[in-house]
């Protein structure tokens, strides 16, 4: 018993796999019985004791069966307990219909089998979707008309080969077993193409970008208000350029970015913990019903058992710095530079504040001042996607943090906050040329001494791109080419010195990680995550006015 208990969590692990492969085979098998010559001594027996038109509906349904069978085998690997729930439903109709059929006891045994063998294994299924909403993709279809096709070319070949092989073929139609079987394959035929027109129709359009005016932009302020499960990041939500999948309950979202094919979700859905996996399932499914290639880009350790349960490939990115603000302080020998540098800004005239969510808006010609004056120095265009992007109605989202000097603003920052307060985070941090030398120490130490007040545990210094990424001999190929681009590609990042300037805070490293169906496709979403992020080629190539 010791050793069974042992194997259970690999069998948890194999039985999707297994269970829709032996579901499928069932299904291949109805088919093919339903398509090809009856055993004439047991039919015989059977048509003496047996009405024909119990025999004929029999026979229809039982390829019917086989159908249902083969789809949900496929739903049975993508783990829905829908589909477990019903493949048992069919195996045990379909068991005694094999034997009014054409008294095919083999048949029976085995369904009986799978249904005895699948039954003790809801565990194995745990996703919540209804069957009803599962995506069917072309892939899907196309495997399905290639089973049926098969089946229909051996009933051919059988029946071409009994004994009634030399007659013509309008004899071989009225031939009563050749009619079923012929029955039975064009009903499966029609039943498939029906599904087919039924996913052509109902498979859901690409989610559109929802704007400031679109209903799911309130939802999305609602769920960031109560999130239960959110990182500071979940806010770039709000910058308008996101498609959104919900969940069932309307408590958690997933936010995505497209570009070309393409289809890059940011981070873990947002909202509650239990309806992560499901939401992310889902994301998949829809990207496949459209021929697109999922992604998702910066995923924590925590996430990853969800990637390797939907059987993505993965590749660490770089890491991300989080300072507990619990007991931060300046004092101390090892922050001195820093001490001193906070310190030199406020005797230079220095005034810190946070302006609530709203309170910017009076202020905003000042703050979009310093923020162009700020694009104008600097490389690159406004940013989006992974990055927040100026403009009036998303800076007003937030609380900003401004530095004032003689009373004049000349240097602002974006709060991103979380409702458990578990951390939060700045996205926009821009400033002009009279505000002091160290000003990005001095705001920085103000914000962590803000949210130390404030009640919050981490400050969320964000990613270092591709740091800690090894170069190895046996490393991926793209670790080793982020590991040359980190150490050599100073003019195009500067990849060193951010991750240089946020270990003066003494942060906690962690991972992130890029997750896709297919280790060749990783290339191709970084690329595309970084055409989103900096606006497209022109965005990127962009270089200072000065």
């Amino acid at each position: 018993m010791r050793f069974l208990r042992e194997f259970r969590p690999a069998v948890l692990a194999a039985a999707p796999n297994v269970a829709a492969a032996l579901t499928l085979a069932a299904g291949v098998m109805l088919l093919a019985s339903g398509a090809t010559p009856s055993e004439t001594v047991r039919f015989a027996r059977l048509l003496a004791i047996t009405p024909v038109i119990l025999i004929e509906i029999s026979h229809f349904v039982s390829s019917i069966f086989g159908l249902v069978l083969v789809l949900l085998a496929f739903g049975l690997k993508a783990r829905l307990g829908a589909a477990w729930a019903a493949t048992l439903a069919i195996l045990a109709l379909a068991a005694p219909n094999t034997l009014i059929k054409g008294f095919n006891w083999e048949e029976t045994a085995a369904l009986a089998a799978l249904a005895v063998a699948l039954a003790p294994r809801r565990t194995a299924f745990p996703r919540q979707a209804r069957l009803s909403q599962m995506e069917i993709t072309p892939g899907w279809l196309f495997s399905a008309f290639a089973v049926l096709a098969g089946v229909g070319l051996l009933g051919a070949w059988s029946f071409m080969n009994a004994d009634y092989a030399d007659r013509s073929w309008w004899r071989v139609i009225g031939e009563a077993d050749a009619s079923r079987a012929i029955r039975s394959s064009v009903g499966a035929a029609v039943a498939l193409m029906a599904v087919g027109l039924w996913r052509l129709f109902a498979t859901p359009a690409t989610p559109g970008v929802a704007g400031e005016g679109d209903p799911d932009f309130q939802r999305v302020r609602a769920i960031l208000a109560a999130a239960g499960v959110a990182e500071p990041g979940s806010n770039l939500a709000l910058l308008g350029d996101k498609r959104f999948l919900f969940s069932a309950s309307g408590e958690s979202f997933l936010m995505f970015g497209v570009r070309g094919r393409s289809w890059v979700a940011l981070g873990a859905p947002t909202g509650r913990a239990d309806e992560q996996a499901e939401l992310m399932w889902r994301f998949r499914e829809l990207a496949h019903a459209h021929a697109a290639r999922p992604a998702f880009y910066g995923l924590a350790p925590d996430q990853l058992t969800i990637a390797v349960d939907l059987g993505f490939s993965l590749q660490k990115i770089g890491e991300s710095a989080a300072v507990p603000l619990e007991g931060f302080s300046v004092a101390g020998r090892r922050r001195e530079v820093l001490r001193r540098n906070w310190r030199k800004a406020g005797e230079g005239g220095a005034a810190f504040e946070v302006l609530p969510r709203g309170a910017a808006t009076a202020l905003m010609g000042d703050l979009q001042a310093i923020s162009d004056a700020w694009l104008d120095a600097h490389a690159g265009g406004e940013k989006g996607f992974s990055l927040g992007g100026f403009t009036p109605r998303y800076v007003a989202e937030f609380p900003v943090a401004v530095v004032r000097v003689d009373g004049r603003i000349v240097a602002f920052a974006t709060l991103w906050t979380t409702a458990g307060r578990a951390a939060f985070s700045m996205d926009l941090m821009r400033y002009g040329e009279e505000a002091p030398k160290n000003i990005m120490d001095y705001l920085f130490v103000e914000l962590l001494l803000w949210g130390q007040a404030e009640g919050y545990a981490a400050f969320d210094f964000g990613m270092a791109p591709l740091a800690g990424l090894d170069d190895r001999p046996l490393a991926p190929i793209l670790s080793r080419v982020g590991r040359l681009l980190y150490e050599r590609g100073e003019e195009i990042y500067n990849f060193q010195g951010v991750r240089r300037y946020k270990d003066k805070y003494d942060p906690v490293w962690q991972p992130r990680y890029l997750a896709a169906p297919h280790t060749w496709q990783l290339g191709f979403v970084l690329a595309d995550v970084g055409l989103l992020s900096s606006g497209g080629v022109a965005g990127l190539t962009r270089r200072p006015r000065r």
